[in-house]
């Protein structure tokens, strides 16, 4: 049975961060918009790793993760914070972490109102 998640626009906007001069979804995001644990997003990277290379995925260094830190406040900052830094996800790491999910839950995931939609194939396509 497959499940679909429909969001807005606004919940995907908030959510879209520069970062080295890259529009990136960070894991903790992610994870919540997939229905999943953060730990079990990064456990299917870590499994698929191969999938992620470095202009798909990064994970932030502790200046750029300090920075973030200073401008937002995000749920595990105000839970007792992470232990790692996070993993940043660019437009093409969104789709392959998808599929890794994919692997472990059955769900598609579209973005309305003339968001993104990720189809079966693992490709963001413009609506």
């Amino acid at each position: 049975m497959t499940t679909e998640i429909i969001l807005n626009e606004d919940k995907i906007k908030g959510r879209i961060y520069t970062i080295r001069d890259l529009q990136v979804m960070f894991d903790e995001d992610l994870a919540e918009l997939y229905n999943v644990k953060t730990k079990v997003l990064n456990q299917a990277v870590k499994r698929n790793i191969e999938r992620f290379p470095s202009n798909f995925m990064f994970q932030l260094t502790e200046k750029e993760y300090g920075i973030l830190k200073s401008q937002i406040v995000t749920s595990s900052l105000q839970h007792g914070g992470r232990r790692i830094s996070p993993y940043a996800f660019t437009e093409q790491g969104v789709a392959m972490l998808y599929r890794a999910i994919d692997e472990l839950k059955d769900t598609d995931l579209i973005i309305t109102e003339d968001g993104l939609k990720l189809t079966d194939a693992g490709k963001i396509a413009r609506l």
